[in-house]
């Protein structure tokens, strides 16, 4: 069990720790990262979960079904509590609060989620880190995107409109129809030729390394700042969101793997796609960017824990 931690995290925060260090050593520009992010967001990693579910046999994607039921139970859930309390216990503006709560509410699934659920629960888990982003992309995401526009002066018509267009937005990237297209041909049973398996493949390895080294680098430019907020958000996303996600799973009966993976992928560390939307409409959160670097630490005790606790025996 010793060995199975390691093997499966210490890549994960080697890559990450050298994206930190080459962000603070300013060897490479850590408050531009927007052609990184666009490279792994609309390229690699779609290419990486199109090949890995493509590949998926039919009866374990339609086993996978329960698992969009745990992960947006727990990921709403907590956005709607977390949300109210940043607006009137921290007293918090729409802008900040919604950044805080994504931070909180969306596990970082895009750079965390393939290395490690591959580590320990083998490739064909990059279906259900597929389902995780999808289901991330169609439930908070937009509803980010929806509060956030509310704060600039250039949003227009009404709130059904506004959250609509955010759904699009979200939706229309690479990184859900990516998955989209691999799950539609492994549903029809159709293969990819060899060649455009090697093609996807080629770019698709660059996902994990890519989206880690990002991952250390949004971190190294992050302001650290501890404060009663950081702290409720770090214990919601480390240890409270996890357990839920436990007790939503035994409470509807759901089984290994698909129950296990479903707790691990809530298990890992706190995301950026607050920073990164919050970056496009001019909003900055200290909270959110120190609840992002401490959950990412703690994660390296949490983190081990859950794979003690899930990992099959």
């Amino acid at each position: 069990m010793f060995m199975m931690i390691i093997n499966a995290l210490a890549p994960v925060f080697f890559v990450m720790g050298m994206g930190y260090y080459a962000g603070y050593i300013k060897r490479v520009d850590n408050q531009n990262v927007r052609s990184l992010n666009l490279f792994v967001m609309r390229f690699a990693l779609p290419s990486a979960l199109f090949t890995a579910i493509a590949h998926t046999p039919r009866s374990v994607i339609i086993g996978n079904g329960p698992l969009m039921g745990v992960l947006t139970i727990s990921m709403v859930v907590f956005y709607v509590i977390f949300f109210l309390m940043q607006r009137r216990l921290y007293g918090l503006d729409i802008g900040e609060a919604s950044m805080q709560t994504l931070t909180t509410a969306l596990p970082n699934y895009a750079s965390v989620g393939l290395p490690l659920l591959g580590a320990v629960y083998g490739p064909s888990s990059a279906l259900s880190v597929a389902v995780a982003i999808a289901v991330g992309a169609t439930t908070v995401s937009p509803l980010t995107l929806f509060f956030l526009s509310s704060t600039s002066n250039k949003s227009e018509g009404s709130a059904a409109r506004r959250f609509f267009q955010a759904l699009s937005h979200t939706v229309g990237a690479p990184i859900v129809w990516g998955p989209l297209a691999g799950l539609a041909l492994a549903l029809s049973g159709i293969h990819l030729p060899d060649i455009a398996n090697r093609c996807f493949n080629l770019i698709g390895m660059a996902t994990a390394g890519g989206s880690l080294f990002l991952t250390g680098l949004i971190l190294s430019s992050q302001r650290l700042r501890l404060n009663a907020n950081v702290v409720f958000g770090v214990l919601i996303k480390n240890i409270f969101q996890p357990l839920l996600a436990y007790g939503v799973v035994r409470l509807m009966g759901i089984p290994d793997p698909i129950g296990a993976q479903s707790v691990m992928l809530v298990a890992i560390p706190a995301g950026f796609f607050g920073m990164v939307f919050g970056a496009s409409h001019n909003v900055k959160s200290e909270e959110a960017g120190s609840t992002l670097v401490i959950s990412s630490v703690l994660s390296m005790v949490t983190l081990a824990v859950a794979i003690m606790v899930l990992a099959p025996k």
